[in-house]
């Protein structure tokens, strides 16, 4: 999770519809009472405690369902770590009433996951709006609240997925040292231990006690429910009473835990020795939970300190070249947190100067206080998150577990008005506060006559906070547009300006007014790429935003943040690209500031190099990573272009070979040479003018022309001899198997839907497929494994460069194993093919996530650009729905005949298999 962004993530549990807007108080069920209602959002109790939160919104055609509990690692006692997490897991496994979760779900269409963390965990679905699917989701929570097997046959199935998951984590070394020097900041608090838990207890863990756990902490009175999205409260209300009313409080009260760390007295140091090529310097300092007032300004503080690229921390470090990377976040939580800054840096670095830069950067603020124009610019990108987040009502739904464990779910609302008031005085006297030598955990220990401890004072309660809180007025909801294809394809106005400019207009009324506009401008053939330097194209296309002719990086990134607009810039070898998400009355100014970065960047040798440190550090980090190895030797293998052709691969050793010669002249000669945007596509989506906009684009785009023409680069099917490699990986926990074969597919062949469901049925159905049901559920060697197909796409039908690939992770010693059975199910597939009833929850599956992803105003646009390019429209996305409708299992199974050879499947394994132990 990225810290710098975290409490604005947090922040933006706050949406719906004000009460103004809302129904009529709905018919409350017996027993059921109603609670404080917020911006939209409602809050009601069952006499068995649980807590019930409804926030409708017509203007989707989706509901989400999270049910956040109040237990995490924090709760664990000694022997018990990792039990929240291996539980979390284990709910999956069944009840006696719903013994195949991920299969119901999937047959339903319904996304699912689940999280554990310090304080909670959640179990969450999202689905297009459906009172029989709500149904089913609400029975389900209710069931396995309380009626979950737990069983050892499955703790025992589960044991090495888990134990993978934890040595995929110990793989990245930022990780693995956030960790430690969290260990190290808490002496006795539980927020000091890791989430997956220690090996030992994890591998050792009694099923007894697994079950004591969850008896203890999965019960109505430790839960609250959301509900988000097209619901109809009274009738919610009913189903969830319906549900959940008959699940009886225990009679024993939840455990109440106590233990606090005392005041740091003095400076702590932890050293990680692994392989790798990245540097990191890490400071932590403790903070006080999340109610205390001061984490208002401790929140507008970090984000002035670790924005880029604005920020104190990328200023200092990044732009003199000391760093690559930086980054600062304050984890407020429940009880007393944790503020942590970090710097990525090259092996061959500085680290004295690093660590002194950022020592002075949080260490010596007095010298250099904070400003009113930083706090100013902090607290409108703060405001702009907040509010954009409010558009998506299922995101809220999804940001409130976070909420709901520190406390209360009307925290967010409070803490967004404290920092609307934060001044730059309180800014300074939080950094002078907490930020001290005696409170910093770095690395170092050094004694001291005279210790200058922090005492974190007391925070108050929620319930204090919150009297009397009423919150401010809702945004109002949008158009209740039901996306299918007719709908969008009979809303939608296309035209081309003047000879190659393609564009597609879809207007709407959305939440907050929100527009998407996504454009892609085309240039360049193969010759001519042949003659520029090949990392010239990237550098150019990440350069764009860094700087304008008339505006620097941090100029263009506050006139964004006033214009509220979601922003990205950027091109590659063929093409530039815009993509906002902005509002009604700012797009029109958003678009210009855009076009003119587009049209003339600045680029500064002081940004070129920077961007040039930052993409070699990047390279070199992952040069030695399983997953870097194994998808190198991969795409060498299955690389079909000449030496010289812009496609062919590199290796990383190539990569950083052009970079290093690459000049900046090289990259403004690129710019002046390919870029124009008279070719193309643009696609807008949401609540804008579309006459207007008409008129702006043709101003705007219609006149600069490439001065080389756009021609696609063909591609086409290549049968590729299969080849088995295993590749070394030293120091690596955690190793990955890649798997791939060619096979000639076009997205318009008539074979293509019957290999989406293939595909789906063999590893692309998330939790409920062939490849997941094997190897994570029965044989319990991997935590993630799936398939995915790649299809070829062009205007004629042409081109077939087609294939369908494997991935997963595992233990090194099990990672044969995984190939093994990776192969018998590819080969079991071809050889018995699918059944009906796969077939049948395959396409109900698929055709819901079609549905579900038109929903969203983005994924429109780009599919609307798509059609642009592909000359269609929105008949051939109904046309595929209609060709899964119709399948049968002969087609699909001739089809898997037709295209899937086993023995053409090339398999690739990389990790540390010289010190794997064998399994047990």
């Amino acid at each position: 999770m990225s810290r710098h962004r975290l409490l604005p993530l947090a922040l933006a549990c706050a949406l719906v519809l004000s009460p103004a807007f809302a129904a009529d108080t709905p018919a409350l069920p017996k027993g059921m009472s109603a609670g404080p209602c917020i911006e939209g959002i409602c809050e009601y109790r069952l006499a068995n405690g649980l807590r019930v939160l409804l926030f409708p919104d017509a203007s989707k055609p989706t509901v989400t369902t999270n049910i956040t509990y109040g237990v995490g690692s924090v709760h664990e006692n000694y022997g018990d770590s990792g039990m929240a997490h291996l539980l979390e897991h284990l709910l999956f496994k069944g009840t006696p009433t719903h013994r195949e979760i991920p299969a119901e779900m999937k047959k339903r269409g319904i996304g699912f996951n689940a999280t554990t963390s310090l304080d909670r965990t959640n179990y969450f679905g999202s689905f297009p709006a459906s009172d029989e699917t709500l149904d089913w989701m609400l029975a389900l929570e209710a069931d396995r609240m309380v009626n979950s097997f737990v069983a050892k046959k499955d703790l025992d199935s589960e044991m090495t997925v888990v134990r993978n998951e934890m040595e995929a984590g110990e793989n990245n070394p930022g990780a693995v040292l956030g960790q430690r020097v969290r260990a190290a900041a808490y002496q006795w608090h539980n927020y000091g231990n890791s989430t997956i838990g220690a090996r030992s207890d994890v591998e050792n863990v009694p099923i007894e006690r697994l079950q004591a756990f969850y008896r203890t902490w999965y019960r109505p009175d430790n839960a609250t429910l959301v509900i988000a999205g097209r619901i109809e409260p009274t009738r919610t209300l009913a189903q969830v009473a319906r549900s959940f009313g008959a699940v009886k409080r225990p009679a024993a009260p939840l455990p109440r835990f106590y233990t606090k760390d005392a005041a740091q007295d003095g400076e702590r140091e932890v050293t990680v020795r692994r392989t790798g090529d990245l540097r990191f310097a890490m400071l932590a300092y403790h903070l006080p939970a999340y109610t205390h007032p001061d984490s208002a300004a401790l929140t507008v503080l970090f984000d002035v300190l670790g924005d880029t690229p604005t920020g104190r921390l990328h200023k200092a470090l990044v732009e003199t070249r000391l760093a690559a990377g930086t980054g600062a976040g304050a984890s407020l939580l429940r009880d007393a947190g944790l503020a942590t800054l970090v710097a990525a840096y090259p092996k061959d670095g500085d680290p004295s100067n690093v660590e002194a830069e950022l020592l002075k950067q949080i260490e010596q603020l007095a010298a250099r206080p904070v400003t009113d124009e930083e706090v100013a610019q902090s607290k409108q990108r703060i405001a702009n998150g907040f509010e954009l987040l409010m558009t998506d009502v299922n995101a809220v739904g999804m940001s409130l577990t976070g909420a709901v464990a520190n406390g209360d779910w009307r925290l967010p609302f409070l803490q967004r008005d404290r920092i609307a008031a934060v001044t730059a005085d309180d800014v300074n006297r939080v950094a002078r506060t907490y930020f001290k030598s005696s409170n910093r955990t770095l690395g170092r220990f050094v004694p001291t006559d005279a210790p200058d401890r922090v005492e974190l004072p007391e925070a108050p309660d929620a319930d204090s906070l919150l009297a009397g809180y009423t919150g401010k007025e809702a945004v109002a909801a949008g158009e209740a547009f039901d996306a299918t294809p007719e709908n969008i394809q009979a809303r939608t106005q296309t035209f081309t300006i003047g000879d190659g400019l393609k564009v597609a207009l879809l207007p709407k009324d959305t939440r907050g007014d929100t527009v998407v506009l996504r454009a892609t401008f085309r240039f360049g053939d193969v010759e001519q790429l042949k003659a520029s330097p090949r990392a010239a194209s990237g550098a150019a296309g990440a350069l764009l935003a860094r700087g304008s002719q008339s505006l620097t990086r941090d100029e263009i990134a506050r006139r964004f943040e006033a214009l509220r607009t979601e922003w990205g810039i950027g091109g590659g070898m063929q093409s530039a690209n815009i993509s906002l998400t902005s509002r009604r009355d700012s797009i029109g100014e958003a678009l210009v500031l855009a076009a003119d970065i587009l049209r003339n960047p600045a680029f500064s040798e002081a940004e070129f190099e920077q961007y040039r440190l930052q993409a070699i550090t990047g390279l070199e980090s992952a040069r030695k990573e399983p997953g870097t190895l194994a998808a190198q030797a991969l795409a060498e293998h299955f690389d079909i272009w000449p030496e010289g052709h812009p496609l062919r691969h590199q290796s990383i050793d190539e990569a950083i070979a052009d970079l290093r010669a690459l000049k900046i002249e090289d990259v403004r000669r690129f710019h002046q040479r390919f870029y124009g945007t008279a070719e193309g596509e643009i696609s807008v989506v949401g609540d804008f003018d579309a006459e207007a906009m008409r008129t702006q684009l043709e101003t705007l785009f219609a006149g600069w022309r490439s001065p080389v023409r756009y021609a696609p680069i063909p591609t086409h099917h290549v049968d590729i001899a299969p080849e088995r490699q295993r590749l070394e990986s030293p120091d690596k926990a955690n190793a990955v198997v890649l798997a791939r074969l060619n096979i000639s597919l076009n997205d318009r062949d008539a074979d293509y839907p019957a290999l989406l469901v293939a595909n789906s049925i063999l590893g692309g159905g998330g939790m409920k497929s062939r490849l997941t049901d094997r190897i994570r559920q029965k044989d319990g060697l991997s935590y993630g494994v799936g398939s995915s197909l790649s299809a070829d796409a062009s205007r004629e039908g042409r081109d077939d460069a087609g294939s369908l690939s494997v991935q997963a992770i595992a233990a090194p010693q099990n990672a044969e194993k995984v190939e093994a059975a990776l192969r018998e199910e590819i080969e079991r597939l071809m050889r018995d093919g699918v059944s009906t009833d796969e077939l049948r929850d395959a396409v109900a599956g698929l055709l819901t996530q079609r549905r579900q992803s038109r929903a969203a105003d983005g994924n429109v646009a780009a599919t609307l650009g798509s059609n642009l390019y592909y000359a269609r429209d929105m008949r051939f996305q109904a046309g595929i729905d209609a060709r899964l409708a119709a399948l049968t299992a002969d087609e699909v199974n001739a089809a898997i005949r037709r295209h899937i050879d086993p023995a053409k499947l090339s398999v690739y394994l990389a990790g540390d298999f010289a010190k794997a132990t064998p399994a047990k």
